[in-house]
């Protein structure tokens, strides 16, 4: 099997671990990079020794890059996408799939019609902490799980980003910058969602950036920046989930608990691939560390990539897939919904992976594969 060639669209803060991780790829080469900022992109060259740097459009052009990696943005993530799946590439989107649901599907409906695969970060889901904790549920260690929290809490970027301004942005804010980690854990945990109840505000206005070369300029909050609810499981588990930007003095909850009828499962923060999981049992006064299903880094981004890429070849389903990324998005977006309508919100979509077997035609090309389609529900 041959190396895909890859081109990163965006080079900022983000892009950096993908550079490096892919360098070591096995299945992947990065033979180009580009920026809006074009020193940027020509930074990231040097440092990475990367053969090219393109424009956009000559990038999108070239026949021999058959995946673009996007790690722009929030906002710019699904114009990205489609540009690229419209250049007949493969495409693999930072976290969040999209800003609004509507320009989720427009992605989700070109990936299918053109039969191309459309993957979404996080990947973090694969590491060794949620698929040790994954291994226990499906063994039967804390039963019938029943119930869950997540607990995302502390203060927002600006402290230390030196251009934190899209965080307050629509797309931007707790849930969509931190929610997807907990979230997908919490889908590959438990399986699909189906409805939301929330309350969300900005309760922290007045905002500064604090360090570079805008430090002491003030940020306009355009979204909400403390988000609180519940999700209801397919399963019948529910969720209970904090999100914010707007704790000043720190937390002392837990990342994330899974509570089933024989036990409790407590992981480590979602936002990384290892981490500890520990199990109480029912009837035990004491925690256990369960001994991880495999061996696993803090950073390893760049799994879902490889894995789509190596999916591609065997003519199966991704695991990062944008449908997880899309029925994640869905979720978060009905913390707000559910905040300012005053109800529960039902959602639309769903998400298993590797269903349902609804395949689009495929390209004829050396991949020759179908891609499994967006599934929704009424």
């Amino acid at each position: 099997m041959h190396k895909m060639k890859t081109g990163i669209i965006g080079c900022g803060n983000i892009s950096g671990i993908y550079f490096k991780n892919l360098k070591e790829s096995p299945l992947v080469e990065v033979v180009a990079c580009t920026d809006l900022v074009p020193d940027r992109a020509q930074a990231r060259a040097e440092e990475f020794d990367i053969a090219n740097v393109y424009a956009v459009e000559e990038m999108l052009a070239r026949p021999e890059i058959e995946l673009i990696i996007n790690p722009t943005v929030p906002a710019s993530h699904a114009n990205v996408d489609i540009a690229a799946l419209e250049a007949g590439k493969h495409v693999y989107s930072e976290k969040p799939l999209a800003v609004t649901l509507e320009e989720g599907e427009r992605v989700l409906e070109l990936a299918e019609r053109k039969g191309l695969r459309c993957g979404c970060a996080p990947d973090t889901f694969l590491g060794s902490g949620v698929q040790t904790a994954k291994r226990a549920i499906e063994s039967g260690l804390i039963g019938r799980p029943i119930a869950a929290t997540a607990f995302n809490m502390g203060l927002g970027p600006e402290a230390w980003h030196r251009n934190p301004e899209f965080f307050y942005a629509p797309g931007g804010g707790p849930m969509m910058d931190m929610g997807p980690y907990f979230l997908a854990a919490m889908v590959e945990l438990l399986g699909p969602a189906s409805r939301v109840s929330a309350s969300a505000n900005i309760q922290v206005p007045d905002r500064t950036v604090g360090s570079g070369p805008n430090c002491g300029k003030p940020i306009t909050v355009q979204t909400p920046t403390h988000l609180a609810g519940t999700v209801d499981f397919e399963n019948g588990a529910i969720l209970t989930m904090i999100a914010s930007f707007d704790i000043f003095g720190g937390s002392a909850l837990p990342c994330m608990e899974i509570y089933g009828t024989k036990g409790t499962l407590s992981l480590d923060d979602p936002n990384y691939f290892n981490g500890g999981v520990k199990i109480r049992r029912i009837g035990s006064e004491s925690w256990e560390m369960l001994e991880p299903v495999f061996e696993c880094g803090r950073n390893e981004r760049g799994l879902g990539i490889n894995d789509m890429v190596k999916a591609i070849a065997e003519r199966r389903d991704h695991r990062a897939n944008a449908r997880m990324g899309y029925h994640v998005l869905e979720i978060m977006q009905s913390f707000e919904q559910s905040s300012l309508e005053g109800r529960h919100v039902v959602l639309k979509s769903t998400y298993r992976y590797g269903k349902p077997p609804s395949f689009a035609a495929g390209r004829d090309n050396q991949w020759d594969v179908p891609i499994i389609a967006a599934s929704t529900q009424s």
